[in-house]
């Protein structure tokens, strides 16, 4: 029996993110009070036996409920496996925008794929707002769902705006060019997209999850060749197996890890905003990568900002940065929750969607959504669904992971390099932190005993001592001063300052963690 992966090292007890996103705020989901049900959510079983079906999809957030819905409604037995909790992985983080708007890409779409493949990738976004409308309706989901304009705003480049609205047009998408939008302050030029959505991602993925065989808690240890999926507590013989795990755990075959990384963003709900102020008309989001986001949900408003790649530190304060400017722009507001999600990049801004890999014709994969999981996650679903069940997909071939990417190969090229320079730095740049130097809550690199380790000092005079060293390929963890975390540059695995992990590719904690006291 021919083993495809096997887990290296576990973990007991996740790591802790510092903030708490709007989303998982039990006032503002779903209320399912009962004897089955704990802060508005249905308890869900751990996977104790052995058991089989047609498809088993390994990843509960919205892509893997997705795509097992849309199976399961197509007559296809389906279980989906979640180490955690459904939707409470990179889901419960989003801004949940539901557009096919994604920056300013058609443009570029068109210059390095062609005019076919950028219609595909188009029209398949604009049918993943209306299976959204379609499902909605058809299980009468509450989730605030809202029909908005979505809008990418430029400060000094009317130019690339222009551009882009001709070519969205040029595909027959809902686009238009204007000056006029309700922010703030005054821009120099939007893309405007009619018709699209925003909702409240966990009641939605709530109501979902609830049609689905889902067992939570169940973590995933093997899997076998014939289709054979252990788990911690019994296993599952699939015919087929969906990867919908944010970022793709299977290292060979694939090669994801050379073709991936992951980038950082940070966001507010603000309170009181309001006053004064004229409301928001649709979504927004600057064109430029360092600018701000908005939306608003009910009485708050989300604007979010920071953009980084993950282990490339790069805001001083990301936060503090996001208050500043609600100050400036709704003076009365007030930072009631504060969060950050992290996603998947691929070179050349498109979704890995279909095989996993030509040696695994029957594991698929869903990854690198480029912070556009919502409609990426529905395109998903459509694309391997159809593929599962035999199912000509017209926009599929755009999104086949094993494409060429003339357009990415110089982000390919940085990503390679930035590994590089990882990897050796753990192992030849000497650090000149000392102990003694680090402040308060701050964090510094030291040598001890012969090896690279992190130091994290907390307000308590307490020290957290981790090595360096990502137990995923072996880079150079970096210090995130927003989060409290150690952060992979090369792929994104990212773990608390007591070396507990947080986010994937890692599949187990960083280190052996030590707390000592500062000596008196």
């Amino acid at each position: 029996m021919d083993i495809l992966w096997k887990e290296n090292g576990t973990f007991k007890e996740e790591g802790l993110e510092q903030g708490e996103s709007l989303w998982i705020q039990d006032q503002y989901r779903n209320d399912k009070a009962g004897k089955d049900s704990e802060g508005g959510r249905i308890i869900r079983p751990t996977l104790q036996e052995d058991i089989s079906t047609e498809v088993a999809v390994i990843g509960a957030g919205l892509a893997g409920v997705l795509i097992a819905y849309l199976l399961q409604k197509q007559g296809i037995p389906v279980v989906v496996l979640e180490c955690r909790r459904a939707g409470e992985g990179i889901t419960k983080n989003t801004t949940a925008k539901i557009t096919s708007q994604h920056g300013l890409i058609y443009r570029k779409l068109i210059m390095y794929k062609g005019e076919q493949r950028a219609w595909e990738y188009a029209m398949a976004n604009q049918l993943a707002i209306k299976k959204y409308q379609e499902i909605i309706k058809e299980l009468q989901i509450d989730c605030d769902y809202e029909v908005m304009p979505n809008y990418i705003y430029t400060l000094d480049d009317e130019q690339k705006i222009r551009q882009e609205v001709d070519a969205a047009l040029r595909l027959g998408l809902p686009a238009s060019f204007t000056k006029e939008t309700s922010l703030p302050f005054k821009v120099k030029a939007a893309i405007k997209f009619e018709n699209q959505a925003q909702f409240h991602p966990l009641k939605f993925l709530d109501a979902v999850a609830d049609t689905l065989k889902i067992y939570e808690n169940t973590r995933v240890t093997q899997i076998n060749k014939n289709g054979l999926i252990l788990t911690d507590g019994g296993s599952v013989k699939a015919k087929k197996i969906v990867i919908a795990t944010h970022y793709p755990f299977i290292n060979v075959p694939g090669y994801y890890f050379i073709r991936l990384h992951q980038e950082r963003v940070y966001l507010s709900a603000l309170e009181g905003w309001g006053q004064n102020k004229k409301d928001l008309d649709g979504m927004y989001l600057d064109a430029d990568k360092d600018g701000f986001t908005f939306r608003k949900y009910k009485d708050y408003l989300i604007l979010g900002s920071g953009s980084h790649r993950t282990g490339k530190y790069q805001p001083l304060d990301a936060y503090e940065r996001i208050e500043m400017a609600a100050k400036k722009w709704y003076p009365e507001a007030k930072v009631k929750y504060t969060w950050s999600n992290q996603d998947c990049i691929t070179p050349d801004s498109i979704p890995y969607i279909g095989r996993y890999s030509v040696r695994t014709p029957n594991i698929f994969v869903a990854t690198g959504f480029n912070k556009w999981g919502m409609t990426s996650s529905m395109v998903a679903a459509m694309i391997i669904s159809d593929m599962i069940t035999g199912k000509e997909n017209q926009y599929r071939k755009v999104f086949i992971p094993r494409r060429l990417m003339l357009s990415g190969s110089r982000v390919l090229l940085k990503d390679a390099a930035i590994i590089t320079i990882s990897l050796l730095s753990e192992h030849l740049k000497i650090p000149h932190d000392k102990l003694k130097d680090i402040e308060r809550e701050k964090a510094g690199v030291i040598r001890y005993k012969g090896q690279r380790v992190g130091v994290y000092r907390d307000k308590e005079d307490k020290y957290y001592f981790v090595t360096t060293k990502c137990p995923h390929l072996g880079c150079k963890l970096e210090w995130n001063q927003n989060e409290l975390t150690w952060d992979c540059p090369c792929h994104g695995s990212r773990f608390d300052y007591k070396g507990k992990m947080i986010n994937n590719p890692a599949m187990r904690n960083a280190f052996d963690v030590c707390v000592k006291t500062k000596s008196k």
